[in-house]
């Protein structure tokens, strides 16, 4: 399967793709109004896709006793599909795991109607990097892939450069997330791209949480056998964009207007500083990222779209003062988020 060209053009051109969460009950049961409920706040906010299955919606979901992996995934595509939408919308599906248990949930997603899977590289530390690449291969042939580099801190791995060269060169590979939190790794990523006969088919996203704005006003510039080539972060993946998401939308369009004047503005810096302030209170960063799913449900909690912060993992709850971190960013930033705009169409998002 090969993605569809208008969705490949959309994803080159720069997309707000939300990391979707989890809605649930008090008794941590699948609460699918409100699931229903955010996947149409998404669209509502102009977000280009929605990732689904990933580390935001909980790994949890495919343990035995609870089973929501297909059950999420398809609540999401049947509300995409309800929408209609006059623009393309990519359908993203969460993959991880062992390669047989990666390839069930291909097959799943695909039966779904999803169009690409974000394939995790995390929880398979016996794996060496020819035995990650074999199951990398496995997965591209049957679906499009967007490859992800998570950061140790949460369950990833340090990758070589060399092995994102030859990541690179695997076919069906259509993007790169880059979320190691390190800017040396990141810049590993890019440059493999950049050397890669395949630079002009794989788009960079992305999930650097602590230098979102940076990394998209960022050209990196590389000379390869006499030839400078140049590649940038055309847009990103992210959980930080799963609230104040019509904000996020916002921001992307500013960017590019940026991005195409070549005049930067020295108040991007600024504003790249704020961006992460908040992602340090939405994720936890004093706590290691211990409560960086609680602290999305309590901002979508706060405007409504959830009813409460709970996670199948009754322990995974907000840190210590926490809470009073994102009361303090909402004092501090009060034009980054999107409170009214959910406000005014919350009644309709919540609607049977």
């Amino acid at each position: 399967m090969k993605l569809e060209q208008s969705l490949l053009e959309a994803l080159h051109e720069g997309l707000v793709i939300p990391a979707h969460p989890l809605a649930l009950t008090e008794d941590r049961k699948l609460d699918e109004r409100h699931q229903r409920a955010l996947t149409r706040y998404y669209m509502a906010s102009g977000a280009g896709g929605v990732a689904v299955g990933v580390h935001s919606t909980q790994f949890e979901i495919r343990d035995p006793e609870h089973q929501l992996y297909e059950p999420v995934l398809r609540l999401a595509a049947e509300e995409i599909e309800r929408a209609k939408l006059d623009r393309p919308f990519l359908k993203v599906a969460g993959v991880c795991g062992p390669t047989e248990q990666a390839l069930t949930e291909v097959n799943i997603a695909l039966n779904l109607g999803y169009d690409t899977v974000l394939l995790s590289m995390g929880g398979l530390q016996g794996l060496s990097e020819e035995e990650h690449l074999d199951r990398v291969r496995s997965i591209a042939s049957k679906v499009p892939v967007i490859g992800f580099y998570l950061q140790p801190s949460v369950g990833g791995r340090v990758f070589s450069y060399e092995f994102w060269r030859q990541f690179a060169e695997i076919d069906n590979i259509v993007a790169i997330k880059m979320a190691p939190f390190n800017r040396y790794q990141s810049i590993d990523v890019v440059r493999a791209v950049c050397y890669s006969s395949r630079r002009n088919e794989i788009a960079l996203y992305t999930g650097n949480d602590d230098n979102i704005i940076n990394d998209l006003l960022t050209t990196y510039r590389f000379t390869v056998e006499g030839e400078v080539v140049e590649k940038q972060v055309v847009g990103g993946l992210l959980g930080h964009w799963a609230v104040w998401t019509q904000k996020a939308v916002e921001l992307l369009e500013e960017i590019k207007l940026a991005r195409r004047s070549q005049q930067i503005d020295i108040n991007w810096l600024s504003r790249n500083i704020e961006v992460t302030d908040t992602n340090a209170a939405f994720f936890d960063a004093a706590n290691h990222f211990a409560g960086c799913i609680p602290g999305i449900h309590e901002v979508l909690r706060r405007q409504g779209l959830l009813q409460g912060t709970w996670c199948l993992n009754p322990h995974e709850v907000l840190s210590p003062r926490q809470f009073e971190e994102i009361d303090r960013m909402y004092e501090c930033y009060p034009h980054l988020h999107d409170d009214d705009f959910v406000r005014d169409n919350l009644e309709v998002w919540l609607a049977p």
